[in-house]
């Protein structure tokens, strides 16, 4: 369960990178290029995502 949590979470920080880098028109060829929307939801997804790696790293099983 704990390498699933740690790779969930790695996805998320991989996907809130694109998205902010999309969102911010760094990354083209998207739907998502220069919408700041996805400069915004990208860092959150890539919080939560750090937050998931860290928790499931101090967990105890």
């Amino acid at each position: 369960m704990r390498a699933l949590l740690i790779a969930l979470g790695v996805l998320m920080v991989l996907a809130g990178a694109v998205w902010t880098g999309q969102g911010l028109g760094y990354i083209g060829g998207s739907a998502m290029t220069d919408q700041k929307i996805w400069a915004i939801i990208g860092p959150i997804l890539a919080g939560l995502g750090v937050a998931l790696v860290f928790t499931a790293v101090r967990r105890r099983e």
